[in-house]
């Protein structure tokens, strides 16, 4: 309910690594942003710092990441943020940014794609029940005749 949800846009850093577990397929990259300045001195564009975050895509959305995306293309990442900081015995402390991704997509201010569907796996037939009977019967008279008459025409 409370999480950190982030768009971030950047370079695909490294290759996607992805694995069939028993929750399903998973796939993770790094992604590395780099903040761009104008620099009024030089009078040109001048990178900053670039910040490195290791994505996370999971079910379906692995799948796609593993036949869509490589390294160097620019893409556009959504999803939650988990920043972890760890220390262990005789060693620095280290922090991790990672993101869970809900969405992600080539940045089209940089290049163009060509969007495919993924194809759905085949699914189980569905068992099929019978159709229900929507017509309700006219009511029957005390005599025992139906009140519609059929009328033939000559």
């Amino acid at each position: 309910m409370n999480e950190t949800v982030v768009c971030v846009v950047g370079n695909v850093a490294t290759q996607p690594l992805y694995r069939d577990m028993a929750t399903g397929p998973s796939a993770r990259f790094r992604l590395a942003v780099t903040s761009r300045y104008w620099d009024r001195e030089k009078s040109a564009w001048t990178d900053g710092h670039t910040n490195f975050f290791t994505v996370w895509a999971n079910r379906q959305l692995a799948v796609n990441v593993a036949a869509s995306v490589e390294v160097g293309q620019p893409v556009v990442v959504q999803g939650r943020l988990k920043v972890r900081s760890e220390t262990r015995e005789g060693q620095q402390s280290w922090a991790s940014a990672d993101i869970d991704a809900v969405a992600i997509g080539h940045d089209l201010a940089r290049g163009t794609a060509a969007f495919r569907r993924a194809a759905r796996p085949d699914a189980p037939p569905r068992a099929t029940r019978p159709e229900p009977e929507w017509e309700t019967p006219p009511p029957e008279e005390e005599s025992g005749q139906s009140p519609v008459e059929t009328v033939g025409v000559t």
